[in-house]
């Protein structure tokens, strides 16, 4: 019954024309951000200690694009350091996982003993251990993405479909062979899943690194407690909003990414 029901609409959807498909897919989120646009202003005329109006950020970025400019990209450095070893590292080890269980058995206690520990606690002790630059914000901003990528990274390469493994068993194909061919490309929705999880998580993490690393006062969360303990806050909503935005364009960065690596996936899941 759902199927005959659901068929009909997933139809009427890729027959409509571009214009409509449009409209459907901009317009909901677009009068959702208006209304929240005129909440927050009417709050922030009432409430001025508060929250700063939105002309008053606007002016603020305007006023000083430069140190905005310099702090984004010191973030965006964290995360591209820190944030791409963490994913590359977990990738990594999700596959020796993978290939030798007796890896995952000895190894993954002691990840997720880590996982639980709170980010807060351990960046203190790495600025004692790497001293105060910028190598205790890249460990905290990998550990960040770590997890979920090794999470979801071991879980598509355990997918396997069980006959076309027997398949490439049948032609004694290697173990490189199988990997290559069969479990990597396989395993590249779950990749792109945990890749959805981090890049966000890499925004968040380069930002509390910045928090509680101390060291370089550099960053856009250094920004956001400096500003904050100054109670500038046209400057630290600022700062919050390009977080937001840095976060927004990895996010479809990823997706338009996924969508030329996977065209595969998602014309499998229109077909149905």
């Amino acid at each position: 019954m759902s199927e005959t029901l659901v068929a009909p609409v997933e139809t009427k959807r890729r027959t409509a024309s571009p214009m409509a498909r449009l409209v459907s897919d901009w317009v909901p989120p677009a009068v959702t951000f208006v209304l929240v646009a005129v909440l927050w202003q009417l709050v922030a005329l009432n409430n001025p200690y508060v929250l700063p109006t939105l002309d008053a950020i606007g002016n603020s970025l305007a006023s000083d694009p430069r140190m905005y400019w310099a702090n984004m990209l010191v973030t965006c450095q964290e995360i591209a350091i820190g944030a791409g070893a963490g994913i590359l590292c977990g990738f990594l080890l999700a596959v020796l996982m993978s290939e030798l269980p007796i890896v995952e058995k000895a190894v993954m206690p002691l990840i997720v003993v880590i996982m639980v520990t709170p980010v807060v606690a351990i960046a203190p002790a790495l600025v004692v251990a790497f001293g105060f630059g910028m190598l205790p914000k890249y460990i905290v901003t990998g550990l960040v993405v770590f997890f979920p990528m090794l999470v979801n990274s071991l879980a598509g390469l355990r997918d396997v479909d069980q006959k076309a493994l027997d398949v490439f068993k049948t032609l004694h194909a290697s173990r490189w062979e199988v990997f290559r061919d069969l479990r990597f490309p396989g395993c590249m929705p779950f990749v792109f899943a945990g890749l959805r999880i981090a890049m966000p998580l890499a925004v968040v993490g380069a930002a509390v690194a910045e928090f509680v690393a101390a060291g370089q006062q550099a960053g856009l969360g250094s920004l956001v407690t400096i500003s904050a303990a100054q109670a500038n806050l046209p400057v630290t909503w600022a700062s919050i909003a390009l977080l937001c935005l840095l976060g927004v364009v990895l996010v479809s960065l990823l997706a338009l990414l996924r969508k030329r690596v996977l065209w595969w996936s998602d014309a499998d899941v229109i077909g149905r």
